[in-house]
């Protein structure tokens, strides 16, 4: 393990006092659920107080069954008041990825995604990491706390999910971390959590998916309009890797007045993130990591350059820009 030196310890908890309301800031998702799991853990009789807030409205079936199953408490951001709080952390995010991070000051930044050019008073980013747990489980590690059965399941549950069970990007760090959580973990628990992934509402998208889907030299593209919840363009673009002939799946759809595009690739030859910068960051935010990437984009900003309320239009200029603006040359690793 790339072990947490006691400096690097030291400077975390010298962050805070033991007057401080502490708010830890996620967009929810198995890893950043974690993470504040193990920071709240950290901080546990160290700070007078400790808030998780999510910037996103959690919708997805195995998210609100780990909320629930965890025992995580979390209030929605618009819920609270920044002039609350002493101190600010945001973990497996920074402040650039959403723009309800905006419009708070933060104290402590610890993420695995590629560096924004943040800066906070301590900042740890480590974006050859898996997952961001694999941090915290180090940062535990150091302060020699032995993990909950629950905390350790939603790390264990955190480098699972994001390394896609190591088929993503992955350090020897984060098969140690997971070697570790494997032995205070519950994998019934676990194997609950991650079996909760479908909502029956969910089935029409997939439905529309198989009767609309493009096919282009093993790329799949499927537009699926508006959509209740991003969380299913995701679940689709997953599903069609499955597929044996398919080598990258782009699903998008409409999402408060946002193009939202999902990227999946085997990973083999060309970045994800890399192609999704390329062909949509001039409009909105993109980018991620060589198999997965995402896209989000305000449609009023689509006026320009396509009709976006007519989908098959759409689609295809979603195509055009994924084939022909991004430059295969800089595709390549």
């Amino acid at each position: 393990m790339s072990p947490l030196t006691p400096e690097k310890l030291r400077r975390f908890y010298d962050q805070f006092s033991s007057n401080d309301h502490v708010l830890i800031l996620i967009n929810a998702d198995p890893d950043a659920i974690a993470c504040a799991m193990a920071v709240k853990r950290l901080l546990w009789r160290k700070v007078a107080g400790i808030t998780i807030s999510n910037i996103n409205i959690i919708k997805r079936p195995d998210n609100l069954a780990m909320i629930r199953l965890l025992g995580v408490n979390l209030v929605y951001v618009d819920e609270i008041g920044e002039n609350e709080f002493s101190k600010t952390v945001i973990v497996d995010s920074q402040p650039d990825h959403h723009e309800s991070f905006a419009g708070f000051r933060y104290n402590v930044i610890i993420d695995h995604h590629p560096d924004t050019g943040v800066d906070a008073p301590f900042l740890d980013i480590r974006p050859k990491y898996g997952a961001a747990a694999s941090i915290m489980t180090e940062y535990l590690r150091g302060a020699k706390i032995k993990p909950s059965a629950k905390l350790a399941t939603g790390l264990f549950l955190g480098i699972k999910t994001d390394t896609d069970n190591f088929e993503r990007q992955t350090q020897i760090e984060d098969v140690r971390a997971f070697q570790y959580l494997f032995k205070y973990a519950n994998i019934h628990l676990a194997k609950k959590i991650e079996q909760a992934e479908l909502r029956l509402d969910f089935l029409k998208y997939f439905k529309t998916a198989l009767q609309t889907r493009r096919m282009r030299k093993g790329k799949v593209f499927v537009h699926l309009g508006t959509v209740a919840n991003p969380d299913v363009c995701v679940l689709i673009a997953d599903f069609f890797m499955r597929v044996n002939s398919v080598t990258w799946s782009i699903i998008s759809g409409i999402y408060e007045k946002k193009l939202i595009v999902i990227f999946r690739n085997d990973g083999i030859r060309r970045d994800a993130g890399t192609v999704a910068q390329k062909a949509f960051g001039f409009i909105g935010s993109a980018g991620g990591h060589k198999s997965m990437a995402r896209a989000e984009m305000p449609v009023a900003d689509l006026k320009e350059h396509t009709d976006y309320k007519d989908e098959k239009k759409l689609l295809r200029w979603i195509i055009n820009r994924i084939e022909k603006k991004a430059d295969k040359k800089h595709e390549r690793k």
